[in-house]
């Protein structure tokens, strides 16, 4: 049981002995529970919340909030324990010299446990950041809803999902997953801009192992349901997964410095000294001219980029697909490419999923698109068809049609049909679009085409597949040839493969000041 110590006597009014009371308290609070609860953190590979916080923020940059709060129930023996924080830090620090608010459960404390006091203490920093108009990194490692303190502890989730809510596209909002977070405690993070977890040590799911054999009668781990590579792999749910807390906390560190602080501001523009004129020859050999050979289009991002850095976000969810955050000439920009190298970089459900959200976070927080397009089309098939790729696919293209950032796309290879389309084109409001002398933009490939267009007579000829393959070359000349879309104003201008990283910084120079309104609305309705 934590309790303040009580003086008594004339030394009550003692200023000094006021002062050494609450020095004692406090002590109490940064303390926690007790050093055997500390230890048995410690003994799961897992931090304290207050070293977390301390990993995060500047040194000596953080300001508690609330530090002395404690709840107010009764019962099942909680009027006996009524520890200072009740198992939630929060405040405000520094991260590079710019302001962020952070709240942590505090595991070692009713198991991190949320009730309504703890819940107010989350209520109170999320509005403080709205109004601050600063980002908010949650720490998570807690068991879930106070049990004990019954709907009150609910309603407080209700709380913290509301202000996630209307937080939403007005300041970033980061959530470290660092122990287990269980049933409607696992929607808070859903509904903010990034998820990281940390492998072995958290977990995410809406109902447990136990449950899901009571009611399926497979069997699982926790980890195997709701771990961080499940999140990270197959449920696109987890953004970043690391192996420590220590990593995943200074990658925290390096996001907040790619973003703004809220949604009235550009993000910090650094002086990289990488030239924003560097031409990359290299590009002509990455990238085949054949358009069925594949090849890793993260080497060319790397190519384009400053000091070829970049952060790749759900790296290992939908690769046929990257999104990315990097800089051009110090300016940050996100960047979506097509993978060759994964399923021939075509668009399926995941991929259009991962994309438009992307989109949509880059618009929020006014990052400039750069679009890198290589796509074959739309993945066919039953299992897509049945899927939904039709409403998926329209979640990508509604992010892109809805965006007033600057947009810039660039053509290396194959465009073909409705993913051209989709994948920022001119048509659907790309403010400038380039292609390498490598491009062919039509409706299908070549080959598919010839054999449409020219099927009676490709069956009638002598000799059908010197036929065909007559057609094909006819086809291609025609309307394949890389400045077909230039001629047509659809292409602004076809480009040197090793100028692309000038030619876009020129374009993201003279768009910085681009300002562009939407219909006045509530809000649309995006495909679901």
């Amino acid at each position: 049981m934590t309790t303040a110590p009580v003086l008594t006597g004339a030394g009550s009014a003692d200023p000094c002995g006021r002062v050494a009371e609450l020095l004692e308290i406090r002590a109490q609070a940064v303390a926690g529970p007790s050093e055997k609860a500390t230890a048995a953190q410690h003994a799961k590979g897992k931090l304290t919340a207050r070293e977390r916080i301390e990993l995060l923020l500047d040194p000596g940059s953080f300001n508690e909030v609330e530090q002395l709060r404690r709840h107010r129930a009764t019962g099942f023996g909680l009027e006996a324990r009524k520890p200072y924080t009740d198992g939630v830090i929060t405040g405000w620090g520094t991260v590079q010299g710019r302001t962020v608010f952070v709240y942590a459960h505090d595991f070692r404390i009713f198991g991190g446990a949320l009730g309504e006091a703890h819940a107010t203490k989350i209520h109170k920093i999320m509005d403080m950041a709205v109004a601050a108009g600063a980002p908010l990194v949650s720490l998570n490692d807690g068991a879930g809803a106070r049990i004990q303190e019954g709907v009150s502890a609910l309603a407080g989730y209700g709380g913290i999902f509301q202000r996630n809510t209307k937080a939403s596209g007005v300041i970033p909002q980061i959530s470290v997953m660092l122990g287990p977070c269980a049933g409607g405690a696992a929607y808070s993070p859903a509904l903010t801009d990034f998820v990281l977890m940390v492998r072995e040590t958290s977990q995410m799911f809406i109902t447990g192992p136990d449950v899901v054999k009571a009611v399926t009668g497979e069997e699982i781990t926790q980890n195997g349901l709701g771990g961080a590579d499940i999140h990270a792999e197959t449920s696109g749910v987890c953004h970043f997964a690391y192996d420590d807390e220590e990593t995943c906390i200074q990658e925290v560190r390096y996001l907040l410095s790619l973003l703004p602080q809220n949604n009235r501001e550009t993000p910090p523009r650094v002086n990289t000294g990488d030239p924003a004129n560097r031409r990359s020859e290299e590009l002509l050999n990455l990238v085949p001219a054949d358009g069925s050979r594949p090849y890793d289009m993260a080497k060319v991002i790397e190519e384009i980029v400053d000091d070829g850095e970049y952060l790749e976000v759900h790296e290992r969810w939908a690769r046929n697909i990257i999104c990315a955050l990097a800089r051009l000439d110090g300016q940050v920009v996100g960047v979506v490419a097509n993978q060759p190298q994964t399923l021939a970089g075509v668009l399926d459900i995941e991929a259009s999923e991962k994309a438009g959200r992307f989109v949509q976070m880059c618009d929020a927080f006014n990052i400039p698109l750069v679009t890198l397009l290589d796509v074959p089309g739309f993945l066919p098939g039953v299992d897509q068809e049945h899927g939904g790729i039709i409403r998926h696919g329209a979640k990508l293209l509604y992010a892109y049609c809805n965006a007033t950032v600057p947009r810039i796309s660039l053509i290396l290879r194959k465009a073909y049909g409705g993913a051209y389309i989709v994948m920022d084109s001119q048509s659907i409001g790309a403010d400038l679009t380039y292609a390498w002398p490598t491009n062919e933009i039509a409706v299908m490939g070549a080959e598919g085409a010839a054999n449409v267009i020219f099927r009676r007579q490709i069956a009638e000829a002598e000799d059908p597949e010197a036929m065909r393959v007559r057609m094909v070359k006819e086809y291609k000349a025609e309307l394949m040839h890389p400045y077909y879309a230039a001629e047509r104003g659809l292409v602004d201008d076809v480009i040197d493969p090793a100028d692309t990283r000038e030619v876009l910084v020129r374009s993201l120079t003279m768009l910085r000041a681009k300002h562009a309104d939407l219909p006045s609305r509530k809000h649309g309705n995006p495909p679901q």
